[in-house]
C-alpha cells in the first residue's frame, strides 16, 4: 500500500508509491557509454587551455601542473563587478546580481569522472571547497555560500570535463530559511539537533545505512525524495562547511568516493547533482543545525503533481536503494 512519509529535518512530505515500485536495478541508466579522450584541445578546462577562462584564482600544484584548480565561472550567475544596490519600486523588490560564482576543475584529465577519481584527488577537491569557502566568507556581503556538482546533462552539466562550482549570493534563499526555521523550533522543542539525532537513529536501525566511517555516515533519507537519494551527514556536530578538521577530510574523500563508485556501478554512472548544505555565512556555531552532502541521482522526472503540491513521488523503497547499494561491489 502507499505510503507517505516526512522528513523530519524539513517537515516535507514524500509518497512512497509502492503499487508503482520499481526493483532497484530497474534504475539502471540506459545511456550508451561513448569513447571519451583524456585531453580535448577545445576543452577550456584541460591542462595548456587556461588562457580560455578567467585568471586563477587558487589551484593545488603548480603553474601548468596543477591538480585541482578554481577560477571565476566565465558566464557568472552573479558578478563581483555589479553594484550590491537594493530597490523597492512601490511594491516591486530588486537587487544589484552581486555575488561570487567559481568553478572548481578537479582534475586535469577530461575523461575522468568524479567517482573514479583516487581517494588523494577527491581530497584535494574537498580542500580546494574549504579554501574557497573561507575565502568567500570574508566577503561580508555575501549571507550564503553554495558548493554544488552537476554530473551529466539531464543535471545541468554543460562541460563533460569533471568540474563543480561554488556561488556565494547576497541574500539567503527561501528554501535555506526555512530547513534553519524547522531545525530551530526542533531544537526549541526537543533541546536536541534534528540531524544529530537522525545520524543517531538511522544507525540504531542500519536499514538504509550504505557506508559508515569513522567521521561520516551515508545513507538513504527514510523519507527519500527520489530514487537513491542519498545523504552524507558528518557524526561530528557543526553548522557550517568551513569547520571541517584536516582529519575529517580525508575521511569525507573516502566516504563521498565509496558513495559515488557505488552509484556508479550499481547504476551504470547515472547522472545526479550533490551540494554541501550549510547554514548561512553567519551561522557558525549554531547548536541546531548541521551541514551535510546532499546527492540525487536523476533517474526520474517531476510532473504535474509534483509542481503543484510541493510534494514528490518516490517510485522506490529507500531500504531496498540502501540494500542494493550497499551490496555494489566498487573496486
Amino acid at each position: 500500500m502507499p505510503e507517505l512519509r516526512q522528513n523530519r529535518a524539513t517537515k516535507e512530505w514524500v509518497i512512497i508509491a509502492t503499487e508503482r515500485a520499481k526493483r532497484p536495478e530497474d534504475f539502471k541508466s540506459t545511456k550508451e557509454k561513448k569513447e571519451i579522450p583524456e585531453y580535448s584541445p577545445n576543452c577550456p578546462f584541460c591542462p595548456g587551455n587556461e588562457d580560455k577562462t578567467p585568471p586563477t584564482l587558487f589551484s593545488i600544484g603548480n603553474g601548468k601542473n596543477w591538480e585541482v584548480r578554481v577560477t571565476l565561472n566565465k558566464y557568472a550567475a552573479l558578478s563581483l563587478d555589479v553594484e550590491p544596490y537594493e530597490k523597492t519600486d512601490e511594491f516591486f523588490r530588486s537587487r544589484g546580481g552581486y555575488g561570487h560564482h567559481e568553478v572548481v576543475i578537479e582534475t586535469p584529465k577530461h575523461n575522468l569522472t568524479t567517482a573514479l577519481l583516487p581517494e588523494s584527488s577527491i581530497s584535494n577537491i574537498i580542500k580546494t571547497y574549504k579554501e574557497r569557502y573561507l575565502a568567500i566568507l570574508k566577503d561580508k556581503r555575501i549571507h550564503n555560500i553554495i558548493i554544488f556538482k552537476n554530473h551529466g546533462e539531464t543535471a545541468g552539466t554543460s562541460l563533460e570535463h569533471p568540474h563543480s562550482q561554488i556561488v556565494g549570493t547576497p541574500v539567503v534563499p527561501h528554501q535555506i530559511r526555512n530547513r534553519l526555521q524547522e531545525a530551530m523550533r526542533h531544537y526549541d522543542d526537543h533541546n536536541e539537533c534534528i540531524f544529530c539525532r537522525t545520524i543517531k537513529e538511522e544507525l540504531k536501525t542500519k536499514e538504509r545505512i550504505i557506508i559508515e566511517t569513522e567521521f561520516f555516515v551515508s545513507f538513504v533519507p527514510y523519507a527519500a525524495l527520489t530514487p537513491f537519494h542519498l545523504w552524507i551527514f558528518p557524526k561530528r556536530h557543526n553548522s557550517t562547511f568551513g569547520e571541517i578538521r584536516e582529519d575529517e577530510i580525508s575521511d569525507l574523500a573516502k566516504i563521498l568516493r565509496i558513495t559515488l563508485r557505488k552509484l556508479y556501478f550499481g547504476l551504470n554512472n547515472p547522472d545526479y547533482n550533490y551540494v554541501i548544505r550549510s547554514a548561512p555565512t553567519d551561522g557558525r556555531g549554531l547548536a541546531y543545525f548541521h551541514w551535510y552532502i546532499s546527492i540525487i541521482p536523476r533517474l526520474t522526472k517531476s510532473a504535474g503533481f509534483e509542481l503543484g503540491s510541493g510534494m514528490f513521488i518516490n517510485v522506490s523503497l529507500p531500504e531496498e536503494n540502501a540494500k542494493f547499494l550497499r551490496e555494489v561491489k566498487y573496486t
